[in-house]
């Protein structure tokens, strides 16, 4: 009975010796390291191809084909440029006569219903206030002297 504990015990000894010569005492850790992948955030130039082919296949929709959106009716675009002149020319014409002598080196107010509109003339400049009366809302157009 003794051998056999003996054996027993050799045979643990062993298997712990074994387990140490596989376990290193002076074991180290490492450093991590972060590194951005796209190009736009300092990563390397090389994933730029590898990014694009990866948002490529991501894709849920089918682009249009290049031919069809050159290919413009160009009577629709006569009528959309006509309207914008048209517009345009009114909208000068209005603001031609509401505001014929309006004279930006003077001080003025205006009311032009749901907006004020304020010109104070100062050293640095022209500031133009404009408010609105219904929501309070204000913006201030700063026009400089050179």
């Amino acid at each position: 009975m003794d051998t056999q504990r003996f054996k027993r015990i050799l045979k643990a000894g062993l298997i712990a010796a074994a387990m140490l010569l596989f376990v290193r005492p002076d074991a180290q850790a490492q450093q991590l390291k972060f590194e951005f992948r796209n190009p736009a955030f300092g990563g390397s130039y090389l994933n730029y191809s590898w990014l694009m082919s990866s948002a490529e296949a991501q894709k849920d929709y089918k682009e249009e084909s290049s031919v069809s959106s050159y290919l413009r009716d160009p009577l629709e675009d006569f009528e959309q440029s006509v309207q914008r002149q048209i517009l345009s020319n009114l909208s000068r014409e209005l603001i031609y006569n509401r505001f014929r002598d309006l004279d930006l080196s003077k001080e003025g107010r205006y009311d032009l219903g749901d907006f004020v509109v304020q010109i104070v003339p100062g050293l640095t400049g022209i500031e133009i206030l404009v408010q609105n009366v219904l929501t309070g809302d204000e913006s201030t157009i700063t026009i400089p002297n050179y």
